[in-house]
């Protein structure tokens, strides 16, 4: 017999959370590429843009999420792509804010995690919707 899978009523779907990663991922590669453009036009921007502190700001946002999505896919054997793809732009990001000797290349470190991270999540967000409209087959 084909169904499909009901959806858990109230609770937050895994999508949910790679959406809200991918955005926080997005908005670090915003931050960081966007923001040398407004500089150049708007001086009041500055203080934004060199301030250590929203680099690990977004950091410190991002990684709940991604280790909620980890935490979630742990036991699943096929998703080790994505929870090895996830730790790298993860620690990419972590490095770029945290990690002093990489300061020259803080820019290039941070939105090459940036990229991997959101992909990361954007994959896993529509392979899981991809999961949910495929039904399932009950063998008895």
């Amino acid at each position: 017999m084909n169904s499909r899978r009901p959806p858990t009523p109230g609770a937050p779907t895994v999508s949910a959370v790679d959406v809200y990663a991918a955005s926080i991922a997005m908005l670090c590669l915003a931050h960081c590429l966007a923001l040398p453009l407004l500089i150049s036009t708007l001086s009041l921007a500055v203080p934004f843009a060199e301030n250590e502190l929203v680099h690990k700001a977004l950091v410190l946002v991002a990684a709940p999420a991604t280790f909620l999505a980890i935490y979630a896919d742990a036991r699943n054997p096929g998703r080790r792509v994505f929870i090895g793809v996830a730790i790298l732009g993860l620690g990419l990001l972590i490095a770029g804010a945290f990690v002093p000797a990489l300061e020259a290349y803080e820019e290039p470190v941070t939105v090459a995690g940036s990229v991997t991270l959101a992909a990361a999540h954007i994959w896993r967000a529509l392979d899981v919707r991809a999961k949910r409209a495929r039904p399932v087959v009950d063998t008895p």
